[in-house]
């Protein structure tokens, strides 16, 4: 089979858009164009049909029901549809919130602006391999704790959170839970109701839907009501008024459908890539640490710290393939990783630390690819280090 160059390892960022999804978005821009709130005509009607049916997909993929799937126009919308639409309308229940120090920044940021209204943020630590403590949540919430907001999977080095526990507990003491799921649903099983959650967020184009379009799952069985962010026409419930995207909702909804006969074998095909990937380098290189838990972890991600190979280095070697650093939304910023300083690694190994995101579309050929580029990138890189030279002694002739 002929690689297509360059071979793309960045699926934590974003996902191609699955071709039947695709299709099946093309017929709601070209030929059935209509707005879903128009209630005159079959344009209207038809709109509003293909919504409803993309809220059961989803409603199936997530275990909820139709009603209980609100659009947005992504993750980031519906997270912050969460901490500001409960701080809102529930603030006299309490003013603590909940959360880790691995979150998106999504999570982080709006959650530092509720901070400076007055709310207690507590931010819980995590250990060596990226997962939290759940005995410390416990003894941190009292009766004061309005919302725990913790994600279900890291989208920097892919640890899985024992999410069934926290939610378990935080129904127990009657505390608002919303877990950020965006890297997660459509990967993994995900059962909003078995895991207790009352609100979840998640984006289509993490599993092969598109860009742009978000959903936001309120349990209806908590009676729960937020305070709206955008006001005008009323849709969605009144809490996200703006014509809906129905295309994108098209899309989103046929990638939950797909995701829903693939997932399970999908899942066992990609971790063994993930894993032939792993092996690979380390059978030919020293010095390779993996960042975070490797069992308790999605089976596409792989985030491996190289001693004395910075990363940007060797992305800029390494042009054919599409790796990072992290998460895209904060490859901008000049902070160190959040999420790897969390767990503890030295700003050196922050620094010298790479994430691998493979998907649906990623075959064995190019994995095998990546596996001799790395072995040899890093390789070269190292030859030219001071620190590497002198660490193993090697002399230069």
């Amino acid at each position: 089979m002929a690689i297509k160059f360059p071979i793309y390892m960045d699926n934590n960022a974003t996902t191609q858009v699955d071709p039947e999804v695709f299709e099946a978005m093309k017929h709601w821009f070209m030929e059935k164009y209509g707005n879903a709130s128009s209630k005159d005509h079959s344009f209207g009607w038809e709109a509003e049909a293909v919504v409803e049916l993309s809220r059961n997909q989803i409603g199936t993929l997530i275990n909820a029901g139709g009603s209980e799937i609100i659009f947005t126009g992504g993750a980031t919308e519906s997270i912050n549809l969460v901490h500001f639409g409960i701080a809102e309308s529930y603030q006299n229940r309490g003013k603590k919130i909940i959360t880790s120090a691995i979150e998106h920044s999504a999570v982080i940021d709006s959650l530092k602006e509720l901070e400076k209204k007055g709310f207690e943020l507590i931010s819980l630590n995590v250990d060596s391999e990226g997962l939290i403590d759940i005995d410390e949540l416990k003894e941190l919430a009292d009766k004061n704790t309005l919302l725990v907001s913790i994600m279900t999977a890291n989208n920097e080095i892919g640890i899985i959170n024992d999410i069934a526990a926290i939610g378990s507990f935080c129904k127990e003491k009657n505390i608002f839970f919303h877990t950020d799921a965006t890297q997660a649903v459509g990967k993994i099983p995900f059962d909003a109701k078995a895991l207790n959650a009352d609100l979840v967020s998640f984006s289509g184009h993490k599993f092969y839907g598109p860009k742009g379009i978000g959903v936001l799952y309120i349990n209806k069985d908590r009676r729960i009501k937020l305070h709206p962010r955008l006001f005008g026409g009323g849709q969605e419930n009144g809490l996200r008024s703006g014509t809906l995207n129905v295309p994108a909702i098209a899309g989103i909804g046929k990638a939950a459908e797909i995701c829903m006969t693939k997932m399970k074998d999908e899942s066992v095909r990609i971790e063994y890539l993930r894993n032939k990937l792993l092996n690979g380098i380390v059978e030919k290189l020293d010095g390779v640490k993996v960042n975070g838990s490797l069992e308790k972890r999605l089976s596409n991600n792989l985030n491996l710290c190289f001693s004395y190979v910075k990363a940007e280095n060797l992305i800029l070697k390494m042009r054919d393939v599409a790796i990072s650093t992290g998460a895209a939304c904060t490859s901008a910023s000049l902070k160190p990783n959040h999420v790897l300083k969390a767990l503890g690694l030295r700003p050196d190994e922050i620094k010298n630390s790479i994430r691998f995101g493979l998907g649906r579309f990623t075959s064995e050929e190019e994995v095998d690819y990546v596996i001799n580029r790395i072995i040899v990138t890093v390789n070269e890189l190292r030859s030219y280090s001071p620190e590497y030279i002198l660490s193993n002694k090697i002399t230069i002739n």
